[in-house]
């Protein structure tokens, strides 16, 4: 069970998102009255998915109005571009416009508790979990809590070393251990030169631990580099080998990973084969490479969380989707990567946005 919000806060404005287009009318414009209702039609829509109607606005209402009234600012509110009525209902339901000017204007962005920010963090703690576990954890733990898919992509992780270590895994394999100084660790394997003995092979870890801890990957690698081909370094052609087998294992590495989790939470939302094109749509884009690309490209485009709605979502803009992005900065805030949830465009901004921020802050500094 999810834990209740404790406190509210003004949401800051997305700074990459697209402005109101159209007739849609500006926060500013609409008065007291128009305001609250407007607010009570989205709040509703976004909690059952229904159009809603102006009996369902008389109980939620805290002015009291006579059914009239509230029909007449709903078509006022319909003319200003902020709603449309489905041809299947009297309701009302929010446009992307009108939910542009909701999140901009006039949401309430719930504060975590300190349970939930612990919980985040002690899902996420980074202690004897390699970068990819990280992420793949953040990924699970922010689908979870939003009941929408969620998305992590992170590169190579810049962070100094702190351990490096080969084990023998039998004839011409080896594990190379490395462990950087924010606790996350790294197994991968290598090949080894047949005939290598197992004191050449402490010997090539000795070399790399006294060059590469307390260092990233970029500040030792042409140091390292010059060495060994200047023959400094006094390595037989053997261990200089698995030097250079465990320099590239550090440096290459997996390259950006994008980690994609919920899809299938997406069609539990669904109520119409028009849904079920939109969701159709949002599997291929998830699916093609280049998203990550785009991913980064939203999350650098700004200082926080950034929220893209409908149409003005360039990563899915098809797929009648919105997507709420927050970069992840290491250290020197530096971007590492970014982490996002996409879901219907009536997803819960108030509960989500918190939860990406924080859960971003949690793993910037794990993986950065």
């Amino acid at each position: 069970m999810q834990r209740p919000i404790t406190r509210l806060e003004p949401v800051p404005r997305p700074a990459a998102s697209r402005p109101l287009v159209g007739a849609a009318a500006p926060v500013a414009e609409l008065n007291d009255r128009a305001r609250e209702v407007f607010r009570r039609i989205v709040e509703s829509y976004v909690e059952t998915g229904e159009p809603v109607g102006s009996r369902t606005l008389t109980r939620r209402l805290t002015e009291h109005l006579s059914p009239a009234t509230i029909r007449n600012v709903m078509a006022d509110l319909q003319e200003s571009g902020l709603l449309f009525a489905p041809h299947t209902s009297a309701g009302r339901v929010p446009t992307e416009a009108g939910l542009r000017l909701f999140v901009d204007g006039l949401l309430e962005v719930g504060v975590l508790s300190e349970d939930e920010r612990a919980g985040i963090e002690a899902r996420c703690a980074g202690n004897g979990r390699s970068v990819q576990e990280v992420l793949e954890q953040a990924s699970t733990l922010l689908s979870g809590l939003s009941r929408c898919a969620s998305m992590v992509v992170a590169p190579r992780s810049e962070q100094p070393l702190k351990h490096i270590e080969f084990v023998a895994l039998g004839p011409g394999r080896a594990l190379v251990v490395l462990v950087t100084q924010n606790g996350t660790v790294e197994n991968r394997l290598i090949e080894l030169p047949l005939g290598l003995s197992p004191s050449a092979l402490v010997e090539a870890a000795n070399y790399l631990s006294a060059r590469l801890i307390g260092r990233t990957f970029d500040e030792a690698k042409e140091e390292i580099a010059a060495e060994l081909a200047s023959q400094r370094a006094q390595l037989d052609t053997l261990t200089q080998r698995v030097v250079e087998a465990g320099l590239a294992t550090w440096g290459g590495g997996p390259g950006s990973s994008l980690i994609v989790r919920g899809q299938a939470r997406l069609l539990e939302d669904v109520t119409a084969l028009a849904d079920l094109e939109n969701i159709r749509r949002l599997f291929e884009s998830l699916e093609r490479g280049e998203s990550f690309v785009r991913l980064l490209d939203l999350a650098g485009g700004g200082q926080g969380v950034q929220i893209f709605i409908g149409a003005d979502n360039p990563l899915f803009a098809n797929t009648g989707c919105s997507v709420i992005v927050s970069p992840l900065r290491g250290e020197r805030e530096k971007i590492v990567g970014a982490i996002a949830v996409v879901g219907p465009t009536r997803m819960n901004y108030a509960r989500i946005i918190p939860l990406v921020d924080y859960t971003a802050k949690v793993v910037g500094r794990l993986v950065g």
